[in-house]
């Protein structure tokens, strides 16, 4: 399950920053990291520091003492700029591709999940060009359910969880063929440009490889909605 050049590049752009920010926050980095209790403590004290993933932060600790001069940060800098400058969009404007504040739930029989299917339906074409009629749509959530049953697919309902309550944002369909996981991502109109897709993509990766290990995924959507 390999990343785009896209997500590549947030990642690598995340990591320099958590980096970056370690070296400007050595004294309380270092002040967490001596009141933990262990490792994993640790991991999640300099997580939470930082505003960072787990992952981040472990890198984190595994900086060498020899790094924390200003010729690093300043390396760190140009990176991040470098970085910048390849990106079409920057995180911060489109701050829920970092991920913060989002998570992904199993689609259920709800009567909301069912009206966000729908919502997501009213986009769909049929072969003559006609919005797929509301018999279409209860039959494609219906078939979408059996195959769940079936363990032959995986659907997920966006959530922003960063104002507290969720937020529905959209739908990630994984789809089993062989080998393959078929992944499509969508995201409601009035959540778009904001990084959701994105961050639904970072997401599901994990979400799939747990549900259909050893296979490769293939991404059917825009990722960077």
């Amino acid at each position: 399950m390999t990343a785009g050049p896209q997500d590549q590049i947030l990642n690598r752009r995340e990591l320099a920053s958590a980096l970056l920010a370690a070296l400007e926050k050595r004294h309380e980095v270092l002040d967490a990291i001596v009141d933990s209790d262990d490792h994993e403590a640790a991991v999640a004290a300099v997580s939470g520091l930082l505003a960072t993933s787990p992952a981040n932060a472990a890198v984190v600790l595994a900086l060498q003492l020899g790094r924390l001069t200003r010729l690093e940060r300043d390396r760190l800098s140009d990176e991040i700029a470098n970085l910048d400058a390849t990106l079409k969009w920057l995180p911060e404007q489109r701050p829920a591709a970092t991920g913060e504040g989002f998570r992904l739930r199993p689609f259920s029989t709800s009567d909301a999940d069912t009206a966000l299917f729908a919502k997501r339906s009213a986009e769909q074409f049929d072969e003559s060009g006609e919005p797929w009629s509301a018999d279409r749509v209860e039959a494609e959530r219906a078939e979408g359910l059996r195959r769940i049953d079936d363990e032959s697919a995986a659907w997920f309902v966006c959530e922003d969880v960063s104002g507290g309550e969720p937020a529905s944002v959209g739908l990630v369909f994984g789809e089993l063929t062989g080998h393959e996981v078929n992944i499509a991502v969508w995201v409601a109109p009035e959540s778009r440009k904001k990084g959701y897709g994105l961050a639904a993509l970072k997401e599901s990766r994990t979400e799939l490889a747990a549900y259909f290990p050893g296979t490769t995924v293939v991404v059917r959507a825009p990722a960077g909605r």
